[in-house]
Order: C-alpha cells, then sequence, then structure tokens
C-alpha cells in the first residue's frame, strides 16, 4: 500500500503525493480533475473498455466491448484521452481493401497518460503523458543511428505493412483477435504499445491538442522543414489542404518562404490556408489548362518546393512538373499503395529532385516532444486545425466529415483524464 510522505519543495503550497513500496508494475496512478493521485489496482490484469472496431472493409465501425492484456515486456499500456481523425484511416478502411487487415480497431493520432508498464521498462511509469508512435525509434539499428533517415528496423511495419498492422496485438471481442493499427489503435479507451513506440511528452501538454502532432501536423510541417528543406525567401506550392497539407503551409512559413501557393479543388480551405500562411490560392477547376502550367507562368517558370499531400499519384506528377527545372524539388507526403506513378525522365535530368516523406523525417521520440514544447512555447500552431471535437461514440460521424472535405481535423475525446 502506498505510505503518505512529505517532501520539501521550492513553491510554497500543500500538495498530494504517493509513495510505492515494491514494483510499479502492479500499480497504476490516475490524476483527479481536483489535483489529488488516486492509485488503481488494474495493472497486471485485463482491462475492458470501449472501442471502435472496424469489422472489415467499407463499412461503419461499431462500438463494442473489448478486453486489452496487460503489458508484456517492454511494452507499455496506455489510457487514451484524445485522438484526432486522419485520411490514413480512412485509407485504410475504404481505399486499401485488404481483408486481412481487418478487424481491426484504427486510430493512430493520439494522447494518453501511462496506465501500466511491463517488465523491463525503465523510461516510462503509470501517470505520464504520452503520445503514441506509429514509427518507432529503438536508437539501436542501422536506420535510427543514421542521421538521414527516421526509420527503424524494429517498426511494426517491417512485416506486414501492407495490411498496416502488426502480427500481433494485444486486443480481443467476441473471441477475435483485433487487430493493432499501425502499432497504435487510439479509437480505443485502452492499447498496448512497444516501449520504442511511445513518445514522453510534458506533464502540462493539453492531450486534446497535442494528440495532433502523432500523424498529420508533424507530416506536413516536417515535410517543408527537413525533407525539403525550404529556404527562405524561396517559392513554393502546396497541393492539397487538408490538415496535412496546411502544416505543409505552416512549415513553409516557418523557413521563411516568400511566396506559398496553395492549391486545392475545394475553395472553402483558402482562407484557412492563409492563416498558415499561404499567399496565392489556386483551384485547378478554374483553369483549362494543367496546374503545372498555371503554376509556370505565376513564377516565371516554376516554384522552387512542391508538396505533394494529397495521396494522388497524378496530383504526384503534377507538384512535380510544377518545380522549376535546374534546381526544383518536390516532395511526395500524401500516402498511398495503391498504383503506380511516372515522369519523364529529362524532368529529372534536367535538375528536379523527387522525394518522399515519412512522418515530415522526425526521429520520432526525439521529435515529437520537442514539437510539443514549441507548440506550447507558441511556436507552433495546433489549435487552428481543429475545427470539431467529438466524442468516440461519434466516429463514424467524423469520419463522414473527412470524406466529404467538412472539417480540418475532428478530434475524438476518447476517456476523461
Amino acid at each position: 500500500m502506498p505510505d503518505p510522505a512529505h517532501f520539501s519543495c521550492s513553491r510554497s503550497f500543500p500538495c498530494k503525493a504517493v509513495v510505492f513500496r515494491g514494483s510499479s508494475e502492479h500499480l497504476s496512478v490516475s490524476v483527479f480533475a481536483d489535483g489529488s493521485l488516486g492509485v488503481m489496482a488494474t495493472a497486471g490484469k485485463v482491462i475492458k473498455c470501449r472501442a471502435a472496431v472496424a469489422w472489415e472493409p467499407n463499412k461503419p465501425l461499431v462500438m463494442e466491448e473489448i478486453e486489452v492484456a496487460p503489458p508484456e515486456a517492454h511494452e507499455i499500456r496506455i489510457k487514451v484521452v484524445a485522438t484526432g481523425v486522419c485520411h490514413s484511416d480512412l485509407y485504410h478502411l475504404f481505399e486499401g481493401k485488404k481483408k486481412e487487415g481487418f478487424p481491426v480497431v484504427l486510430g493512430h493520432e493520439g494522447a494518453g497518460i501511462v496506465e501500466s508498464v511491463g517488465p523491463g521498462v525503465t523510461k516510462f511509469k503509470p501517470g505520464d503523458k504520452v503520445i503514441p508512435l506509429f514509427i518507432s525509434q529503438c536508437g539501436e539499428c542501422r536506420f535510427c543511428k543514421h542521421p538521414k533517415t527516421n526509420l527503424c528496423e524494429r517498426s511494426w511495419s517491417i512485416e506486414r505493412y501492407d495490411i498496416m498492422s502488426d502480427t500481433t496485438s494485444r486486443f480481443t471481442c467476441k473471441g477475435k483477435t483485433i487487430l493493432q493499427f499501425m502499432g497504435t489503435s487510439t479509437f480505443s479507451e485502452y492499447a498496448v504499445l512497444n516501449e520504442i513506440a511511445v513518445a514522453k511528452i510534458h506533464d502540462s501538454a493539453p492531450l486534446d491538442k497535442v494528440c495532433l502532432l502523432g500523424c498529420g501536423i508533424t507530416t506536413g510541417y516536417g515535410a517543408a522543414v527537413n525533407t525539403a528543406k525550404v529556404q527562405p525567401g524561396s517559392t513554393c506550392a502546396v497541393f492539397g489542404l487538408g490538415g496535412v497539407g496546411l502544416a505543409a503551409v505552416m512549415g513553409c512559413k516557418a523557413a521563411g518562404a516568400s511566396r506559398i501557393i496553395a492549391v486545392d479543388v475545394n475553395k472553402d480551405k483558402f482562407p484557412k490556408a492563409k492563416v498558415f500562411g499561404a499567399t496565392d490560392f489556386v483551384n485547378p477547376k478554374d483553369h483549362s489548362k494543367p496546374i503545372s502550367q498555371v503554376l509556370a507562368e505565376m513564377t516565371n517558370g516554376g516554384v522552387d518546393f512542391s508538396l505533394e499531400c494529397v495521396g494522388n499519384v497524378g496530383v504526384m506528377r503534377s507538384a512535380l512538373e510544377s518545380c522549376v527545372k535546374g534546381w526544383g524539388v518536390s516532395v511526395l507526403v500524401g500516402w498511398t499503395d495503391m498504383d503506380d506513378f511516372s515522369a519523364r525522365p529529362i524532368q529529372l535530368i534536367s535538375g528536379r529532385t523527387w522525394k518522399g516523406s515519412l512522418f515530415g523525417g522526425f526521429k520520432s521520440k526525439d521529435g515529437v516532444p520537442k514539437l510539443v514544447e514549441d507548440y506550447m512555447a507558441k511556436k507552433l500552431k495546433l489549435d487552428e486545425f481543429i475545427t470539431h471535437t467529438m466524442t468516440l461514440e461519434r466516429v463514424n460521424d467524423a469520419i463522414e466529415l473527412m470524406k466529404t472535405g467538412k472539417c480540418i481535423r475532428t478530434v475524438l475525446n476518447v476517456s476523461p483524464l
């Protein structure tokens, strides 16, 4: 049992604390709204909780009671507090169409609190605020040690990236194993993750805001500042103004671009793009000529940097062709694995560079906590991306908003703090 204790502090106000005797693997801490600490005996036990289960492709998610097993060696069980809804969730549900990737709990853009830890975990403790990571960072493999990539050889994606899930799972429902999407599954009140796929963040971070750094915002922002390496005074074009594209606009602005052209077929997104730094706005539907020609005429031959944030191979080619020859750089950011893409060799021979960006090039466990601190220091926008807030039970409404382009980011409140 915990004992009361007295601490000497630099601040002269009373506080509460608990001291543990024995292993923390058998206790978990909750911080209540009044600031008090509570101990729950859930560690080491199966937790039954709510989750939105995708039983098959192209069908609405179903709210179910699932069982979440305790964490095993080097694993962490997390209470998910909030999660964004990202296009990659929709991609798996509606576009990927791989039946072997179901049933599954989707969601990968979340934030929560550590409920318990498995044997061997030393860098996390119950009560820590964390962000699950779909890109792991073991810190030991040749990719983690290489400065030019954020890939990790111990990632869930090494074996079954085609079904966007690992072959193992700590979820069961109605006697069936439920897959864990991208190693995270934040559409569940609880989830078990490998400790290499969790980032510890500042204790004061608002989880219903920083959850967006688990994917989309980090991806778009990093694609501009890390992958494209946008230069001060340059001209940029961002194709697609969803959450990722708007984050790319924000990254171009932060990098000092003097002109940022926002390209989208939905003109209603242009005012939001202006908030993040866009200076020009182009709707391809307003022109009879290819968008690459339109941009070339606007920029004396093409932009210095272009970022494709749609996940459409035709748009990827248009983004490349919109770059100026000689030094133009085009970055593929939108996720898809459905079709081949093509270009004419002369487009690269003449000096353009075509690159890809995954999670914005950030090494996840290092980069995400720093981005959280940037947000808290008002150096990074997050609140402006959130257009809707809902409960987990309304996840299908959130999905419909994204399908129809009527939101930027919907945040789902999954569990109370």
